[in-house]
């Protein structure tokens, strides 16, 4: 169903606060963008006044004090300290446990469908407790059972299509490609379920066709709301003096829909001119294949990586960098993009996917996968100062303007209120 109007302020300052249930199956806080995404619009909600419960599978998102945490119980086969341990049998007993177990035994990825399950068992006794539901993008059969009892509303941040084929595409072997085929094969639930939602948010403009298209729903279901930037975490630090030739990435994954390695073999070409320095935050795969193009390139005394680093580092980081460089193939949104530009450092990025959208002219856009190109870019910056000066200047204030928590929020609740009012109706 069309999302109606917005509402006026006047008209939203008098309306009920919400007891809304935010559903979040793996929010890793050090990870990915879905944690970062839980974390900031549980709090934002929270400020505007409503009520918000998280229920969560492993790990733990970072949450404040104040917003409860309901963590359903699983085999978690994906914990670090314990990879892909053996069940007991009394777990096994469990056929919820089994369904887990069974899937990432045969190479696939249960977790989405299994935590969708006991979220559905853990809302039928409570649902009496919340307006609304929201779920991020789990996209579990369980919404089935959830969307019967409350109004439900998804957020879906990028066609996950994307991911499996830039990973089918970087295969080396048949019997890979089949490996990667099996553990994506969960999207075919993601598909049959998201076409089923009638409120569905996601996070930029090129995001919403790319999921109308790949998952064939409807254009008039979706509501674009931007994600926020959190500026208490990501800020200048003008006393902190720049490093020439300094550049940072702020990811480390060797998976192919980040584009580290057009990255490394940009920082390999630029270090023929220039004496670049790469800081990596994050911490890379043993003897991926990140590192062995490293190796390959001998650049490994030009590349820093941190590990996992708290928010006063990142920051400091920041401010010495010179550039910052974005070089993933596709991004639904573009988190690392909006920190950087929150840091006033200028942002070389590619054109993958919503990046665009959250850069505009604060920095230096260029085709996906093209090393060539980010190099000539970032060689460019290095070399002009003013100009990344001035750029860097320009994304603070982008970033001040239209990506804020509380915007995010608001344009939230607006969905949430459309679908309770769609569910009241039938």
């Amino acid at each position: 169903m069309a999302p109606v109007a917005s509402r006026p302020k006047t008209q939203q300052a008098v309306l009920k606060p919400l007891r809304i249930c935010l559903l979040s199956y793996r929010s890793n806080p050090h990870c990915g963008g879905q944690g970062v995404y839980l974390k900031n619009l549980a709090r934002a909600l929270k400020d505007l006044g409503h009520e918000v419960d998280v229920v969560s599978g492993p790990p733990d998102p970072q949450l404040h004090g104040d917003i409860p945490l309901f963590r359903l119980a699983s085999l978690d086969l994906y914990n670090p300290e314990d990879m892909f341990r053996i069940p007991s049998l009394k777990e096994l007993s469990n056929p919820i446990n089994f369904m887990e177990w069974a899937g990432i035994s045969t190479m696939g990825f249960s977790e989405p469908f299994t935590f969708g399950v006991r979220a559905y068992y853990f809302l039928r006794d409570r649902f009496r407790n919340y307006d609304v539901v929201h779920d991020n993008q789990c996209l579990s059969y369980g919404l089935w059972g959830i969307k019967r009892l409350l109004p439900t509303v998804a957020t879906i941040h990028h066609p996950i299509t994307v991911d499996r084929d830039l990973a089918i595409k970087a295969a080396g072997s048949v019997w890979r490609k089949a490996q990667i085929m099996r553990w994506y094969s969960f999207i075919g639930m993601q598909k049959r379920v998201s076409r089923t939602l009638s409120h569905i948010i996601t996070v930029s403009e090129c995001a919403r066709q790319d999921i109308r298209r790949d998952f064939n729903i409807p254009e008039k279901r979706f509501r674009v709301v931007p994600n926020g930037i959190n500026t208490e975490l990501f800020y200048p630090v003008p006393e902190i003096p720049r490093e020439p030739n300094r550049l940072m990435v702020t990811n480390s994954a060797d998976m192919p829909l980040k584009g580290l390695r057009h990255l490394m073999n940009a920082v390999a070409d630029l270090s023929r001119t220039h004496d670049v320095r790469l800081t990596v935050v994050g911490e890379p795969r043993e003897n991926g294949r990140i590192v062995q193009l490293i190796r390959e390139l001998g650049i490994g005394d030009r590349i820093t990586f941190t590990g996992r680093i708290d928010n006063d580092a990142f920051v400091r980081l920041y401010a010495r960098a010179s550039v910052a460089v974005v070089p993933s193939m596709y991004e639904g949104f573009g988190l690392p993009a909006g920190e950087a530009m929150a840091c006033g450092v200028p942002v070389v990025s590619t054109t993958g996917g919503a990046l665009p959208e959250v850069v505009g002219d604060a920095g230096v856009l260029v085709p996906p996968g093209d090393a060539a190109a980010l190099s000539r870019a970032v060689r460019d910056l290095l070399d002009h100062p003013d100009r990344a000066q001035q750029m860097g200047r320009i994304g603070y204030r982008r970033v001040k303007a239209f990506f804020t928590w509380e915007k995010a929020a608001q344009g939230t609740v607006e969905a949430y209120r459309d679908a309770i009012h769609d569910h009241r109706r039938f």
